[in-house]
């Protein structure tokens, strides 16, 4: 009959009319007024050369991203928003799904995508862990001096750069002399590194 066939047609058109609320993404890009604004897709490759799956070190992967967006520069937009426009690229798998699970319009700012985005792969009981390694950190009777000095280097790396109350628990359990290249550390941490190397070697 044709008033089934109307009802049908007319479920046929709701169905294939997907809402727009929900669809939009997380990540909120400002708008660029920019002439001649583009980016290129030997930018894209580059960022997607080195995608993140949510089980490498977030930090790293920044680190690779910021050095890879850097690269690009146009004097109307800033590079946050370049950023912003290119993070996803820099995502699969795990990572692709938490980022396309985030809410609508959640994501206003890079610094806004850096914390969470950190909060989700390198979250805070993980950061817990590792404090509470550095603090409670003694040296067993098979480590050599040189294998101690590459454990610190690693605690160093996979701590401080997100979690200062690690330095400072770890600052009132160490000796003065290890504090010193601690505080060298912090300020520039290749020449501190190689410092600390030195100072191993000349140990019995």
């Amino acid at each position: 009959p044709k008033f089934k066939l109307t009802l049908r047609w007319q479920t046929i058109v709701q169905m294939l009319q997907a809402p727009i609320e929900g669809y939009e993404d997380a990540i909120v890009v400002p708008p660029i007024n920019a002439n001649n604004f583009e980016l290129k897709l030997t930018l894209i490759n580059l960022v997607q050369s080195n995608q993140f799956t949510g089980r490498q070190d977030p930090h790293n992967h920044l680190r690779f991203f910021n050095k890879v967006t850097s690269t690009f520069r146009h004097l109307e937009v800033p590079n946050t928003i370049v950023k912003l426009l290119l993070f996803p690229f820099s995502l699969e798998g795990e990572a692709r799904i938490w980022i396309d699970k985030e809410p609508p319009r959640s994501i206003l700012t890079w610094e806004d995508l850096v914390s969470k985005f950190i909060n989700q792969f390198f979250p805070p009981s993980k950061t817990t862990y590792l404090r509470n390694d550095i603090t409670n950190f003694l040296q067993k009777s098979n480590e050599t001096l040189t294998m101690l000095g590459s454990i610190l280097r690693t605690y160093f790396i996979s701590v401080l750069i997100t979690d200062s109350q690690s330095y400072i628990s770890w600052k009132l359990s160490i000796t003065h002399s290890i504090l010193m290249i601690w505080t060298h550390l912090i300020q520039q941490f290749n020449e501190a590194w190689e410092r600390f190397k030195d100072l191993l070697c000349q140990c019995p």
